[in-house]
């Protein structure tokens, strides 16, 4: 196994990407997208799988709740998997949904011992439903979840360990939830986790002045990756063994497919450091 690099799978990308799959190891695919496909689109997933290995990329289910993850979204992500051949699937560590009411975005629930009991159970359900346990993404949040007992990193550690399953780690939104709540991003990134990490996120987002006049940086995919976060990726390089699937993920303000591919040649060459540090 080697270290793997890829973009998400966008229609905007899609020609750029089947142009230039000489330097893309990987894509990924949000699920919800194709959830309704009909035959003749699934086969076009299928086709793409057979290109480049696919893995799916969920972001409806709300496993990180005490609340059961619904059962028809799991059959949707379970017949996606398989009419695809996809290798792999994942899902963030957060809620989406309460009293029958979608929040519309992913929110973090409170970091407590009845939230990682409720992720665990819903994971194992996933699991067993779909046929392979998802890859778990830490989720960025501009408010610190209340009445929680836990800190990000020992919830996410206490889930990955009742549940077994990987870590989809999200550089940027370690990053963003590091300068937003006063850590030092390095040092947040060494508590988590790591030899749980399979796939590794990157983004970028911007600045934005909330009440009172307090900056928070936004996570919203739209701007290039910073260099804090390719630090980030050069220290789990050097801190995380295992080979890495690393994926960039793009979701509006689309580059020339010519900046994209040097956004993923910054990020080979960073982890590459990484690799080289741990070997001296």
């Amino acid at each position: 196994m080697r270290d793997r690099f890829g973009l998400g799978w966008r229609p905007e990308l899609a020609a750029g990407i089947l142009a230039h799959l000489d330097r893309i190891d990987v894509v990924e695919v949000i699920a919800e997208d194709h959830f309704r496909d009909g035959r003749r689109a699934l086969r076009a997933l299928r086709t793409l799988a057979a290109q480049v290995p696919m893995l799916l990329h969920g972001v409806s289910l709300g496993l990180a709740s005490t609340v059961a993850v619904d059962d028809a979204r799991l059959d949707r992500m379970a017949r996606l998997m398989a009419a695809t051949d996809a290798e792999a699937w994942s899902e963030h560590l957060a809620f989406v949904r309460g009293g029958g009411i979608e929040i519309g975005h992913l929110a973090a629930p409170p970091r407590t011992a009845a939230s990682v009991a409720g992720a665990a159970a819903n994971i194992a359900r996933a699991t067993a439903r779909v046929g392979s346990a998802p890859l778990l993404e830490n989720i960025a949040t501009l408010v610190a979840p209340p009445a929680s007992t836990l800190d990000e990193a020992e919830w996410t550690g206490r889930i990955l360990a009742a549940s077994g399953a990987p870590l989809l780690l999200d550089l940027h939104n370690l990053y963003a939830n590091a300068v937003n709540f006063g850590a030092e991003p390095l040092a947040l990134l060494r508590r988590f986790p790591l030899q749980c990490v399979a796939t590794v996120h990157l983004s970028g987002g911007r600045w934005i002045t909330g009440p009172g006049g307090t900056r928070r940086l936004l996570d919203d995919h739209r701007h290039d990756v910073p260099d804090g976060v390719l630090t980030l990726l050069r220290a789990l390089g050097e801190w995380a063994p295992q080979p890495l699937t690393v994926i960039i993920e793009r979701d509006g303000r689309y580059p020339p497919m010519a900046h994209l591919l040097a956004e993923l040649d910054a990020a080979r060459q960073a982890l590459a450091q990484g690799r080289l540090r741990k070997a001296a």
